[in-house]
This record gives C-alpha cells, structure tokens and sequence, in this order.
C-alpha cells in the first residue's frame, strides 16, 4: 500500500493512504542500518500490521524529487520564508542565510513580511527594493488583520510548499488563516524580548486545498550554512550571477580583488549593501571553517 508521511515525530511516522485514511507506522530495521531516515513528504510504500488500529510498517522509500536538510523535508515544490516586518525587527542576515541554502538546493522562494500593520510604506518599499532587486517574490501581509492571505494562497495554490520562519513571527497563525480549520497552536509574544515560544515543534503536512499542501517546520533562530565551499557561496546570491563572468581574476572572491564584476554592480547600485555585507560574513565564516 502506497502514502505519504504527514507528520513524523519520535520515532512513528503518520503516513496518509488515499480512501484509507492515516496510519501510524515504524520504519523497518533496515533503514537505521543503512543511515537512511524517512522525512517528512516522502512517499512510501507500507504494510499494514494492523488495520483496526491503522498500524504499519515502512517497508520502501520511493524516489524523492529533492530533499532539504534544513528543514528536514522531502518533494516540496517552493519554501514560503515568514519574517516579521517589525517586533521583532526582521534579521536579515538569518533571512540571507536561509535564501542562500534554498538557493544551493535549487528550491524556489517567496518572501512573505508579517506583521505589515505595524511598519510605514518606506520601510516596506526598502524591503521589497533590497529582495525583489535580488529576483524573489516579496508578500506583506498582517495575520492580525487578516490582510493580503488571498495573495499567500495564490502563491502555494498547486504546489507543495514548505513553511519556514523564525518564532514569534506569526507563522502559525498565518497558517491557520490559510486552512478552513485551526489546527495549529499558536504562542504568545514574550513583551520583554519580542519573541514567541516555538510552537511547532515537528515538520507536518497541511493541506490548504485541492493539490495544494503546506508543510510547516520548527522555527529557527540560527542557521549555519556547511555544505558549501567559500569559492562557491556567491551562486547563493542569484543577483550575483550575471555579474560574476565580468570578474577579471579566475576564483575572485569578490572581496579584495581589482576588477570585480559584482563590487562594480554593487558600487552602480544594482545589488543591495545588505545583501553584500551579508555575503561578506558569511564568505568569512565559510573560510574560518576548520576542515577534518
């Protein structure tokens, strides 16, 4: 019998059966002994132990259209990143970090600030200029006041998405306005530090509509970026691209070196400071990185 896992946590997977319903399943001995860990979006081919209690066995991972390691999901078409637009103050360089691993891993992106009642149009405009300059789909929305969800809706209408997003940001109450029913739980705003208790504390499948499936995932408050080497890390910034073949020196690290096509576009303004600075840190963190 064929399914998809829905949600996995310590160790039993929740695999969906169309017209059968969702069973609770082990993955069989074989897979631990070959590293081999099921996620969540894998489709999977089952047996059932026990259909009264809707129990069974992983018996077969089937191939995957891609895989992430961060979040640990499987077969997603796009990943929807929610930031706050304030309160707390948006983190670009995690925002940066998280753009350049999905990059990497060649998923598509669309950012979406939350929170947008509380911000002026300025900083919207700055927002949008600094990411949509650098070719992603930017959203603002306020799951507070329920503005612009249609927008979010017709971007994952169709596709499987993964939802990610620091805490306290509104991730799950933004999802809860995209379904007919709140399954989510939500977390309150600590006033003293601007943050929310991260309620979603397993990766899970959600599905908004007919062929359109959200998956959301733990939020995060650090990313370390290690499966990338330095001489590489600027394929992470698409802006960069078309600027790199105008570099004079073979392997510029578009740092120090005369003559460098992406410090050129950068000095005319075709690519943000931030994004550079960025690029800048985690260029030098790549660097430092101890080799074994």
């Amino acid at each position: 019998m064929q399914g998809k896992i829905i949600k996995g946590i310590a160790g039993f997977y929740y695999v969906h059966v169309a017209e059968a319903g969702l069973y609770e399943c082990k993955a069989k001995g074989a897979f631990r002994k070959a590293k081999i860990k099921p996620l969540v979006g894998d489709n999977v081919e089952i047996q059932i132990l026990d259909e009264g209690k809707k129990k069974g066995n992983i018996e077969k991972i089937l191939p995957r259209q891609n895989q992430l390691i961060r979040p640990a999901v499987s077969n997603i078409d796009m990943a929807l990143v929610i930031f706050a637009a304030a309160k707390p103050d948006p983190n670009l360089n995690l925002l940066d970090r998280f753009l350049v691993m999905m990059e990497l891993q060649n998923v598509p992106v669309t950012i979406c600030f939350n929170k947008s009642d509380l911000v002026d149009e300025q900083t919207k405009y700055n927002l949008a200029q600094i990411y949509e300059s650098a070719g992603y789909k930017v959203l603002f929305t306020s799951a507070k006041c329920k503005e612009n969800i249609e927008q979010i809706k017709d971007v994952l209408r169709g596709k499987t998405s993964t939802v990610a997003g620091p805490s306290g940001v509104g991730k799950s109450s933004t999802i809860n306005l995209l379904q007919n029913h709140t399954v989510m739980e939500t977390g309150a705003i600590s006033q003293k530090i601007e943050r929310g208790k991260n309620t979603t504390r397993h990766s899970q499948i959600i599905p908004i509509e007919e062929d359109t499936y959200i998956m959301d995932t733990p939020g995060f408050s650090s990313i370390y970026i290690t499966e990338c080497e330095k001489e590489d890390l600027w394929r992470g910034f698409p802006e960069f691209v078309k600027y790199e073949p105008q570099c004079k020196f073979n392997g510029c690290s578009h740092i120090s070196e005369p003559s460098c096509g992406i410090k050129d576009a950068l000095e005319s303004g075709k690519i943000s400071q931030s994004r550079y600075d960025n690029y800048k840190l985690l260029y030098e963190e790549l660097k430092n990185v101890r080799k074994y």
